[in-house]
């Protein structure tokens, strides 16, 4: 089991915990990349079990990353808008479009390019994991799945389409479960709890609305919920003139024990 770094003072032994986008860092490296790190880079959230990295960037028209190599991760990219062009060496190559999702499995060496070739801007979530050891000299490889490729159920008003786990066709060289849930302007969920052995890392991804738990914490684009599998309900409501969007990544445990 890889090891979770959290600075000490972030995290709390509880079974919810809400945080604002500005708890994390923002970088601008460059005139044309803009990153907004939950976890990874600078963010008190170093490291989530085998996860390494959950960020959103944004990639200016005709800019983006050429050829770069990356060794032991498997790397998941999930397009929120725009449209952003893959190719690598063992010839995986097409364009990702909003909705879908690409694995890239890097084994021991892997090289790619990922370009924005378009006049509008590209949108991302990417989430880089430890590869699992065992995957250890298994060939580097390539897969994308389309939005008719991903399973979709409700959940109260919500589409809940699983990305990685469960019944996703992904292939998986990591531990975890990922799945998107879009609310509609006025609609309610729930978030499902984490299984036991598990911790959830929730990342609003778009929108607006509301976390109910007792009290009300307001939800805005890049906001985090951390939680436990005691969890107590909690409903997640749109804004009436909204949709909601967010990610829930499902980890082995991260989280501080209880004393």
């Amino acid at each position: 089991m890889f090891n979770s770094v959290i600075h000490p003072d972030f995290a709390r032994s509880e079974a919810y915990q809400y945080y604002p986008a500005q708890a994390f860092p923002w970088i601008n490296p460059i005139h044309w990349l803009t990153s907004h790190f939950a976890v990874g880079g600078w963010s008190p959230l170093q490291r989530l079990s085998g996860m390494l990295t959950a960020h959103m960037t944004r990639i200016a028209p005709r800019n983006g990353f050429d050829w770069h190599p990356h060794r032991g991760l498997e790397i998941y990219t999930w397009v929120l808008e725009g449209t952003l062009y893959h190719e690598d060496v063992t010839g995986g190559k097409g364009e990702i479009g909003p909705g879908e999702l690409q694995r890239m499995f890097s084994g021991d060496y892997i090289a790619h390019m990922e370009m924005n070739y378009t006049d509008d801007p590209v949108r991302v979530i990417q989430i880089w994991f430890i590869a699992d050891p065992k995957y250890r000299g298994l060939d580097p490889h390539y897969q994308q799945a389309s939005r008719a490729d991903l399973p979709r159920r409700k959940v109260g008003d919500a589409d809940v389409v699983s990305l990685i786990g469960q019944d996703s066709p992904m292939e998986q060289h990591m531990s975890g479960r990922l799945t998107a849930t879009q609310v509609p302007a006025g609609g309610r969920t729930i978030i499902e709890p984490p299984q036991e052995g598990e911790d959830l890392f929730l990342y609003v991804t778009d929108g607006a609305g509301q976390a109910v738990n007792g009290h009300s914490d307001a939800l805005r684009q890049y906001d985090v919920i951390l939680a436990r599998p005691d969890l107590q309900q909690v409903s997640i409501n749109a804004s009436p003139d909204q949709a909601l969007d967010y990610l829930s990544f499902y980890l082995p445990s991260f989280l501080p024990q209880p004393a």
